[in-house]
């Protein structure tokens, strides 16, 4: 049977996307933005992302320079903005300490936001650390070869994972075997319908000869399933302006500018609510639209848009801003284009 590690590598070499953070010699910093952009988020929804961001923050030094609002804004769009505001204290704490990146996987974990996948990416891919990556497509790819039955997310499961990959990894070039075992899950090795006869370490497989390579590993138990209803007064005056306030409350949306909202009892009255939430505006007209769904990992939220059309621009008592939400600088969330979209909406069909 053919080298498994050689096989892997050359399928690498001769596959391997043109991903913008793969350029040689690996930036450390460059790739920390790419592993934390990448984590729970699609690689089309990244480049763009990590091309405006490296383009306005092209090191720690600069990120460190920036506001938490800036960094915010150019974040907004790739959720899970916790990421953000950790990368940021990370680079203002490193630029304290010197200015550069530790280079070991277990320096590297010290820091805030790094975990130890993200770790052993940076050290590997950028210092050849010999250390495995396990994010959730090297999970899926080990756990087939092996037809490991286990979760591969607990301890035990871990280590029969991290002991074959450390095998891979001996006397070859660790960071290359680890992106290649990393893209050959997120190309090949796939959750459903993986291809099996493109795959170079299909002759080892053990799911592969088995003829059940979905089988591995075992679905994962999902955390039950938070359910919210909140109200957003939708604040609009004559000339098309939102009026948007910071999240500073709560345990998400942090640091992000929306409509004000609420949360909405089942007995309360939506456009009560909203209309107290800006007490103080002249309000002209109020209209309840149709309700928006948005999910953020384990909640599913249902918003009462509120529509409030009012005239002068005061904020209703509470720090605020007024804004085109075509062409804002704030950092904001997918949830305001929902708004924004529902209000289009029902704009037009009053219209026609």
């Amino acid at each position: 049977m053919a080298d498994p590690v050689k096989s892997l590598q050359a399928w690498f070499r001769a596959n391997a996307r043109p991903l913008p953070w793969r350029v040689e010699p690996r930036d450390p910093y460059r790739v920390l933005v790419s592993e934390l952009m990448l984590q729970q988020t699609q690689v089309d929804r990244v480049i763009p992302k990590y091309e405006l961001f490296t383009a306005a923050f092209p090191d720690l030094a600069s990120l460190a320079a920036a506001t938490q609002e800036e960094v915010l804004t150019l974040w907004s769009g790739l959720g899970y903005y916790r990421r953000a505001r950790l990368l940021h204290r990370l680079a203002r704490q490193v630029v304290e300490e010197g200015g550069r990146l530790p280079c070991t996987a277990a320096e590297l974990q010290r820091l805030p936001g790094v975990g130890p996948y993200t770790a052993a990416a940076v050290s590997s891919l950028v210092h050849g650390e010999e250390i495995p990556v396990l994010d959730g497509n090297v999970m899926r790819v080990a756990s087939r070869f092996l037809a490991f039955p286990g979760d591969p997310r607990r301890s035990e499961g871990r280590g029969v994972l991290t002991t074959w990959l450390e095998g891979l990894l001996v006397g070859g070039s660790p960071g290359e075997i680890n992106e290649a075992l990393m893209e050959l899950g997120a190309t090949v090795c796939l959750p459903r319908a993986p291809g099996c006869d493109r795959c170079p370490l299909g002759p080892g497989c053990a799911a592969h000869a088995d003829g059940c390579p979905e089988a591995y590993p075992p679905p994962r138990q999902r955390r039950e399933v938070v359910h919210l209803r909140w109200v957003a007064a939708c604040c609009i005056d004559e000339a098309g302006r939102w009026l948007v306030r910071r999240v500073d409350e709560g345990p998400i949306l942090r640091g992000l500018w929306l409509p004000p909202m609420a949360p909405l009892a089942p007995d309360e009255d939506g456009a009560d609510v909203a209309q107290r939430l800006v007490a103080g505006s002249h309000t002209t007209s109020v209209r309840i639209l149709d309700e928006v769904l948005h999910s953020i990992t384990h909640r599913r939220i249902r918003v009462v848009p509120v529509r409030l059309s009012v005239s002068g621009r005061g904020t209703g008592g509470q720090e605020g801003r007024w804004i085109d939400p075509e062409n804002s600088a704030l950092p904001t969330s997918s949830l305001f284009g929902k708004l924004i979209k529902t209000n289009n909406i029902t704009m037009n069909e009053e219209n026609e």
